[in-house]
């Protein structure tokens, strides 16, 4: 019987979409679950976005130029300079999504067998790509206690071999909801630069900070413009998670002519989403204000009511919408699946992610959880109530 390839069995499970069949279980029992476990925002799609698919008079969906639609790229340009990131079009390629995006910095700045360095707890998928690529995953460890802040430059620095090849961050983070100060930013641009590496910047969830904190992108850096590559994506800034349009940005000239070829050996990103996404460029800067008023007092609600909880530790974000919770039980896996199976509190319970698909190292971050505060208020504080009683009754 043929074989599977090593990559495909070295691919790792989504930590967060393995729960599904326990979920769908629970659900066929009659049981309300409620969904604390996937970033998918329960914000209405702008307007603007929606109605340029609906009134949209194509007679040939025809393929869109590789590096995605001009008219696009130049809104798009134009927008990030309006927020102090001065990009032009030719340092833009429109990606399927912000995946496509990794894959395409993963592919054009690191060869089969080199290292990249990534704090960790970190999105799960960059596993995932990583392998894919062929490309190793060296973590360095932040922890809840520090608030999950950028580990010392040192610790990084220890990590680089002549294999290194870029250092990944997501800013402000997932899953911990970390925003990355301007001086943690500029340490890391020391670092590449000293030893001649990338810094790649996952920034999709850039409008999402709190507490009057402000992003500081890896393209505002002076000097690092040979040297920053940024991802970013419309799935969560619009809440258009379906729609699978992102892009990469550099201004490093090679780079860009390396992502091109890998953009044409796939032709082009979706041209309808494209659409929606060049019109959700119009939403006016209300819909945002809305977005993150409410996000601020969801995260504050979430904290307040996890921190009534005996044994519970979270730490506060300051940007995205998650936040990692450690948790008094012996494995969050088991927990979880618990949660799903054998739990109901009046026929209702919660689905979280097990934290430790979020780190590379083994045995890190077994009792932890990632939430993610996309429900409204009263959804979460019923959620944590539920939390709290099946704490009590899986340690008992």
């Amino acid at each position: 019987m043929p074989k599977v390839s090593h990559k495909g069995q070295q691919m790792p499970e989504s930590p967060i979409r393995k729960l599904v069949p326990f979920a769908e279980g629970a659900k066929k029992k009659g049981h309300k679950v409620y969904h604390l476990n996937i970033g998918q925002p329960d914000i209405k799609t702008p307007e603007v976005a929606l109605n340029a698919i609906k009134e949209n008079t194509i007679k040939i969906l025809e393929y869109s130029h590789s590096a995605g639609f001009e008219t696009y790229r130049t809104k798009l340009a134009a927008y990030y300079q309006k927020h102090g990131i001065n990009v032009n079009i030719p340092d833009i390629i429109i990606t399927t999504g912000g995946s496509e995006a990794l894959l395409f910095a993963l592919g054009s700045t690191l060869d089969a067998g080199d290292e990249i360095i990534i704090p960790e707890p970190f999105y799960a998928n960059y596993n995932g790509f990583s392998v894919a690529s062929g490309v190793t995953v060296v973590p360095v460890i932040s922890t809840i206690d520090e608030g999950f802040a950028l580990p010392p430059v040192a610790d990084f620095e220890k990590l680089i071999t002549p294999k290194t090849k870029a250092i990944l961050i997501c800013n402000p983070g997932n899953p911990t909801g970390y925003l990355y100060t301007q001086d943690e930013i500029n340490q890391l641009a020391e670092l590449v630069k000293k030893h001649d590496l990338f810094l790649i910047a996952d920034e999709v969830y850039r409008e999402f900070t709190y507490d009057g904190d402000k992003h500081y992108s890896v393209m505002n850096v002076p000097g690092l413009e040979e040297h920053a590559i940024m991802i970013d994506s419309v799935s969560k800034r619009y809440s258009m998670c379906g729609a699978r349009i992102g892009c990469i940005v550099s201004k490093n000239k090679e780079v860009m002519a390396t992502a091109m070829k890998f953009a044409q050996a796939r032709l082009s990103p979706p041209t309808f989403a494209q659409i929606a996404s060049e019109a959700a460029l119009d939403t006016p800067q209300s819909y945002f204000d809305e977005v993150i008023s409410e996000y601020k007092e969801r995260r504050d609600t979430l904290i307040t009511e996890l921190s009534k909880i005996e044994g519970v530790k979270v730490a506060t974000p300051k940007g995205a919408f998650y936040c990692i919770a450690k948790l008094p039980v012996d494995n969050a896996d088991k927990f979880a699946q618990w949660l799903l199976e054998n739990f109901d509190s009046n026929g209702e319970t919660v689905m979280v992610a097990p934290a430790a698909g979020f780190y590379s190292t083994p045995g890190v971050g077994l009792d932890e959880i990632r939430i993610a505060y996309v429900l409204k208020k009263e959804d979460l504080i019923r959620s944590v109530q539920i939390l709290k009683e099946a704490i009590e009754q899986y340690n008992k």
